[in-house]
């Protein structure tokens, strides 16, 4: 008999892989540009790409991606601007099918969540919001999908707002920052945080005793817990199943982002 699964899969990683300074900091000398996303992949376990955001990708290169990848990484995509920065988000129809239909599938079994960010301007509509969630589709050829919503405007922090995301099964991303809401609710069966305060000064990014902390977090995250330690809307505890956990280090000092990344892997090890 199979045993039941105790805890979902912990995957850690950045904002791209193109990145200059990471020349210095990351690569070494002998990696060509060419060969960057061929390296970093076999560092790191996932990675969130910025480029979709900015503009549509062909099925060409997301076959590119999968194939220089290694079989269990991960390709966490940002959503277009030309969709999420709308005055009303119902409007997104065409430029959705689009964007899901440009070659998401390619990746396979490597395309991990969407993640939609809105704008910091964008404040909560209940109504706009739940027509905006239920718009999403489930699977693109055969291929699911998730999705996360990045939501930067303090006024969705509400249980009516958490309430229409588990409907929808869709993620709450938690950032760690003080320039945008924070906050941990747990909206679906798995967790999307983007960890945002990384400084040139740590050679981690983090200090070390702060990623022992994020470590431990995300394995209470993939068991199903809610680590008490983080700013939440609902002050109560949710005890769920297994999650997966996606964790990027993103923005503050970039520069920084791989080897918080790294290090925050090893301790998971």
């Amino acid at each position: 008999m199979s045993q039941p699964k105790i805890a979902g899969r912990i995957r850690v990683g950045m904002g791209g892989w193109n990145y200059e300074p990471w020349r210095t900091t990351f690569y070494p000398k002998q990696v060509s540009k060419a060969q960057e996303l061929h390296y970093a992949s076999r560092q790191v376990t996932a990675i969130e790409v910025n480029g979709t955001f900015y503009r549509l990708q062909s099925p060409a290169v997301f076959a590119k991606w999968c194939d220089e990848t290694p079989d269990d990484f991960v390709f966490s995509l940002k959503a277009p601007r030309f969709l999420v920065n709308r005055r009303d988000l119902r409007t997104m129809a065409e430029g959705l099918t689009r964007f899901i239909d440009s070659g998401l599938s390619q990746l396979q079994t490597k395309l991990g969540p969407l993640n939609w960010q809105l704008a910091p301007t964008k404040p909560f509509d209940a109504a706009e919001i739940e027509d905006f969630l239920r718009m999403l589709p489930r699977e693109v050829d055969g291929v699911p999908l998730r999705h996360a919503l990045e939501v930067r405007h303090e006024s969705f922090m509400t249980p009516e707002y958490l309430e229409i995301a588990r409907k929808h099964r869709v993620a709450t991303v938690f950032a760690d920052t003080d320039e945008h809401p924070s906050f941990a609710d747990v909206t679906a069966d798995f967790v999307y945080a983007r960890l945002m305060r990384t400084v040139s000064a740590e050679p981690t990014g983090y200090a070390k005793t702060a990623l022992a902390t994020w470590a431990k977090q995300a394995g209470q995250w993939a068991s199903g817990e809610d680590p008490s330690s983080l700013p939440r809307v609902e002050k109560g505890a949710r005890k769920e199943g297994p999650r997966d956990v996606f964790m990027f280090f993103i923005s503050g000092a970039k520069e920084r982002a791989p080897a918080a990344a790294q290090h925050l892997l090893t301790l998971l090890d």
